[in-house]
């Protein structure tokens, strides 16, 4: 028994550690990607989670901490950048003054949709060219199963009546 428990803890291990290896690659790389644009694998997340069409009217910072996954200080330095870089706007939110919204402005969309977009698929095709559609969902099916189990350690799920997560978005599609 105890043998097998160091060696699936070797295995966690060497799988978390590649986690991590893929992270700061794909920050490396996919900012790589749309440098041009002058944009961040950060940045990309961010337009991307505005993008989506429950999204159209803006997120309120809280919320897109949350969907992104994000500490709201983290957000807050990124989007004060791209929106002096003129990618989004924040405004008082109508229906609670106190809080804040970003959302995506038109320079932002075209950006997004038109110079950002294609070089992101590329990217995509690049990165997993070796691999199968069964071989993309069982690594997404993966990493969604360590993403709950992470959240549960953090003290729960998404919020039910909150907005939807990453694992909800990727449970629709």
């Amino acid at each position: 028994m105890v043998e097998g428990h160091q060696a699936r803890m070797e295995l966690a291990n060497r799988l978390f550690f590649r986690l991590y290896q893929c992270a700061n690659m794909l920050h490396k790389t996919g900012s790589r990607a749309v440098e041009a644009e002058g944009l961040t694998t950060q940045q990309w997340a961010v337009l991307g989670a505005l993008s989506r069409a429950d999204a159209q009217r803006g997120m309120n910072i809280g919320d897109l901490a949350k969907y992104l996954m994000v500490s709201r200080q983290n957000l807050a330095g990124l989007i004060g950048r791209m929106e002096r870089d003129g990618h989004v706007a924040i405004a008082a939110d109508p229906e609670d003054r106190r809080s804040r919204v970003v959302t995506m402005t038109a320079s932002g969309r075209r950006l997004w949709r038109v110079l950002a977009q294609p070089k992101i698929r590329a990217y995509y095709e690049q990165v997993l060219a070796d691999f199968s559609v069964n071989d993309i969902a069982h690594a997404l099916h993966y990493l969604l199963k360590m993403l709950e189990a992470m959240q549960r350690l953090d003290g729960g799920a998404p919020d039910d009546d909150g907005p939807s997560s990453v694992m909800d978005e990727d449970r629709k599609r």
